[in-house]
């Protein structure tokens, strides 16, 4: 039979501590709703007790949701050695799995706490006891165990067989400042379960030498119980081990072990986090990377088209998404061929040659090529009718004055026919979209969703040159990019704006 691996996700308490990220309220609430129950990881740990009052009104809100969802048990808090003042933050927040932190090393506990281990294992056994009278279920933590496996021994092997008489459910071994190598894990894991094997101990991994999915990996063929991951890898320093890159290597590369997170859902839960962080998720980053299911190589291409042959079993439908190929100097007519089948257009091999041409010498110049631009190229290389403009933004006024909203009045060409609207939004280019929408609705038509606009310096310029807005749309059946390119950052947006609109 397979082992079952718990998945413990700590985004919103350990993930949380990356620099310059804190989650509201809700959203704290609904990345907790999406990990329970459109991921399917085991637990949650959402906050550290005692933090702010705003911490204490999220758990408050989440442990509310989880009693009534029936997942009150999967919450957990970190919780700390302090004559149980935590203790009563958990009550009064109605959660009831506490996380407690402990120290793992004999470092961290004699120049930290100033403490000896006997003082410091009464304090642990008086917070247990507490918490067992007030039924609360605890798990804990020791700090730095990594560096006491290495340093001090003896004095974890004392702690661990001090534990082990205790009424708790889950030791928690956390490489706290990311030191260990992927032998290390395995040595020390095969070590403590060859002890105690009926004892559950969870696996918490540091990413500061990047082999944070390597000792995930080791830990859970030394037998490990449970992990600690957080979504898009988030945590202090150089963050913690990611979720989807542990979850691929644990499902293709350790057949003995069992985990229940929903692959397919991985790619919606990254992008929400990466919303609600701030912190943009790494185009080459494995799994939920822009660019991770992308091929750019034109041979890449030809060799997919001939039995697949640049595909491996990290499929991307496997993650709720889909394999592109990129346009630019190294594609080739593979890449082309392979973007004009999903816009559904063919040309003869001629035509083709020359196409690929330009792509090419646009990506020469640093300039960059999507699928919904071929169309455009393909009119001009091959001036044709493919590409007719059948709307134009003919003119527009934007106006910007302190005390006053900022508004735009345009006039749009729409199949041989001007319109004029006004409109008034938060900014000159959300005003110039409310105007726009007034158009639309006037023609009974709808515009399709912006969901992500990111405004950069052309790639080659310089600051006081061009800038390039590029805007992600979305529709009831697809997702799709423009790009404008212009001196002004708002004219930059208006311009690919008009490419959407010809594009629907």
């Amino acid at each position: 039979m397979k082992r079952k691996i718990e998945i413990m996700d700590t985004t919103l308490r350990d993930g949380e501590q990356t620099s310059g990220v804190s989650f509201s309220i809700s959203e704290k609430r609904t990345i907790t709703q999406l990990l329970l129950e459109e991921l399917l990881v085991d637990r949650v740990e959402i906050a550290s007790a005692r933090v702010s009052e705003g911490e204490f009104e999220a758990v408050k809100a989440i442990a509310a949701w989880a009693k009534e969802q029936g997942h009150l048990q999967a919450i957990e808090v970190l919780t700390f050695v302090d004559n149980g003042v935590s203790i009563n933050w958990m009550i009064k927040a109605g959660v009831r799995v506490q996380n407690l932190l402990t120290k793992g090393s004999l470092n961290h506990l004699t120049h930290q706490l100033k403490k000896t281990p006997e003082q410091h294992f009464a304090e642990i056994a008086q917070i247990i006891s507490l918490a067992q009278e007030k039924g609360i279920e605890t798990n804990v933590y020791l700090e730095d165990w990594s560096n006491g496996m290495k340093n001090s021994p003896d004095y974890v092997w004392a702690y661990l067989a001090f534990l082990t008489t205790q009424p708790i459910k889950r030791i928690l071994l956390p490489d706290t400042l990311g030191v260990l190598t992927p032998t290390e894990t395995f040595q020390h894991i095969t070590a403590l379960k060859a002890k105690y094997p009926q004892q559950h101990f969870d696996f918490h991994a540091h990413n500061d030498y990047d082999l944070g999915t390597a000792n995930v990996f080791e830990a859970v063929k030394a037998g490990i119980n449970g992990l600690h991951l957080t979504v898009n890898g988030m945590g202090e320093r150089a963050g913690n081990a990611p979720m989807a890159s542990a979850v691929a290597v644990i499902n293709d590369f350790l057949p003995e072990a069992s985990i229940t997170i929903k692959e397919s859902s991985i790619y919606k839960v990254s992008k929400l986090v990466e919303t609600f962080s701030g912190v943009r998720i790494p185009a080459n980053k494995p799994i939920v990377g822009e660019n991770v299911f992308t091929q750019t190589a034109g041979i890449h291409a030809d060799g997919d088209n001939k039995n697949n042959l640049y595909f491996n079993d990290l499929l991307p439908e496997r993650f709720g998404r889909k394999r592109k190929y990129a346009l630019g100097k190294t594609s080739g007519k593979a890449n082309i061929e392979k973007n004009l089948q999903e816009l559904g257009l063919k040309l003869n091999h001629e035509d083709l040659k020359k196409v690929t041409q330009r792509v090419i010498e646009l990506g020469d110049r640093k300039e960059t090529v999507t699928k919904e631009d071929l169309p455009y190229i393909i009119s001009d290389v091959l001036d044709s009718n493919l590409y007719a403009e059948k709307v134009r933004v003919e003119s527009y006024v934007l106006t910007h004055a302190k005390g006053l909203r900022p508004s735009a009045t345009i006039a749009v060409y729409i199949d041989g026919k001007l319109m004029e609207e006004h409109a008034q939004g938060d900014g000159q280019f959300d005003a110039f979209m409310k105007a726009l929408t007034k158009v639309y609705q006037k023609k009974k038509l709808q515009l399709p969703k912006l969901i992500d606009y990111t405004v950069r310096i052309a790639p080659g310029s310089s600051s006081d040159a061009l800038c390039e807005t590029v805007i992600t749309w979305e529709t009831d059946n697809r997702t799709f990019v423009t790009r404008g390119l212009d001196s002004d950052q708002t004219v930059c947006a208006i311009k690919a704006t008009q490419k959407m609109l010809n594009i629907i």
